[in-house]
């Protein structure tokens, strides 16, 4: 794999395909910063400094959806994070996108406008196929070496992300840290314990029972909507929180579940007690007093110390979700007792998932003290699940 380091940038075109996917009120429109913007600016500022001539390639929403909009915004805070003026213009790769790239000056950076305007870039085609989208075809030849930085978005065998395979292509600086720090949970440290919380099943129980398999989970820490599934595989029952689980078509994973605890008997764990909405208030009830008329909401106080326990131990530690509605005041004790326990653990750490991300900004966690924070979601699920992501294939 070639990085920052192993090119030579000085008065070369160079392409940067980031991740600037925002929060956008659906009121005002206004697009609030994010911590990918901030991380990305490190490789536009980088291939800056080095003299190229910086053409920057992002999406934002997708296309039919409200925050589906215009990158204008976008250049702004960008400039701001990389401490230099970023040009935009409202083109994609259109005759006027095609001037402004050719106007640029070795040190200047430009952003095109969002790129998911183009049909192209909402297909799921071949690393081959997408040679032959419209971007690729008018922009390619303007481009000397593509950089990308977009491990986030490495996932979607999309035009700005495989297309320009074809040229010179090396990977950005929060690329080359993703993969770095994922491939020491290859051969992880033990103890593990990883944590599966969130509310969506279906990104984690995959990843479970693969490194399950293969030993690398010593401790398997269930929470969120995957605890709630694993009570119910070990027997009990829910009450009004299965409704939920129907609906949202979590139980279909049951069958699944029930293997998956009587094949790795032990490692395995969920809630002993957990947290229910009762009129707006926190209350902590056994599983073995279930079910309940309310609807669950966080772990409870004992099975909290107990998995910050088997974290204070471990010497890797990969965390997945939050352990429940931590939105909400009264259900925040256990993901911030959890990620309390992570920040003194002195453990290899990677945390991942958007919810995760949010959490550890609302508990003031010290991600110095982290191994590594993963700005992506979708694709490091896929990636630790062993599925192999064209953005990364193309980095050789």
């Amino acid at each position: 794999m070639q990085t920052l380091d192993t090119y030579s940038f000085s008065g070369k075109t160079a392409f940067v395909r980031i991740d600037m996917n925002c929060p956008v009120d659906e009121k005002t429109k206004k697009v609030e910063p994010s911590e990918r913007i901030a991380g990305h600016a490190i490789t536009v500022r980088e291939l800056s400094g080095n003299g190229a001539k910086v053409v920057v390639l992002a999406h934002q929403g997708r296309k039919g959806d409200s925050d589906c909009i215009s990158l204008s915004q976008h250049a702004l805070l960008l400039g701001d994070a990389v401490k230099k003026p970023v040009k935009f213009v409202d083109d994609v790769c259109g005759d006027r996108a095609k001037a402004a790239i050719r106007a640029l000056a070795s040190g200047e950076i430009l952003l095109l406008d969002n790129v998911r305007f183009l049909d192209d870039e909402t297909k799921y085609k071949t690393i081959e196929e997408n040679e032959k989208a419209t971007i690729v075809l008018e922009l390619s030849p303007l481009c000397d070496v593509f950089v990308l930085d977009a491990f986030s978005a490495a996932h979607r065998a999309q035009a700005t992300i495989v297309g320009f395979h074809k040229k010179p292509v090396v990977a950005g600086r929060v690329m080359q840290r993703e993969l770095e720090a994922l491939s020491k949970l290859k051969n992880p440290a033990k103890p593990t314990a990883f944590i599966f919380g969130g509310a969506k099943p279906d990104d984690s129980i995959g990843i479970m029972e693969s490194w399950l398999s293969e030993g690398k989970i010593d401790h398997a820490l269930t929470c969120g909507v995957l605890g709630e599934l694993f009570i119910l595989a070990s027997g009990k029952e829910l009450g009004k929180t299965l409704d939920y689980l129907k609906e949202n078509k979590v139980t279909e994973y049951l069958p699944q579940a029930k293997d998956m605890l009587a094949k790795y008997k032990g490692k395995i764990l969920f809630p002993e007690d957990v947290a229910v909405d009762e009129n707006g208030k926190r209350k902590e009830i056994s599983i073995v007093a279930l079910p309940s008329p309310c609807i669950i909401m966080d772990i409870g106080k004992k099975t909290a110390k107990k998995y910050a326990d088997v974290l204070s131990s471990a010497k890797t530690v990969m965390m997945n979700g939050p352990a429940g509605v931590y939105e909400k005041p009264e259900f925040e004790y256990g993901t911030k007792t959890l990620l309390k326990a992570i920040e003194k653990s002195g453990s290899f750490s990677v945390m991942g998932g958007g919810h995760t991300l949010s959490a550890l900004d609302k508990f003031k966690i010290n991600k110095s003290k982290l191994g590594y924070v993963s700005l992506a979601g979708k694709a490091l699920i896929e990636y630790l699940s062993g599925k192999e992501l064209p953005g990364v294939k193309i980095l050789g």
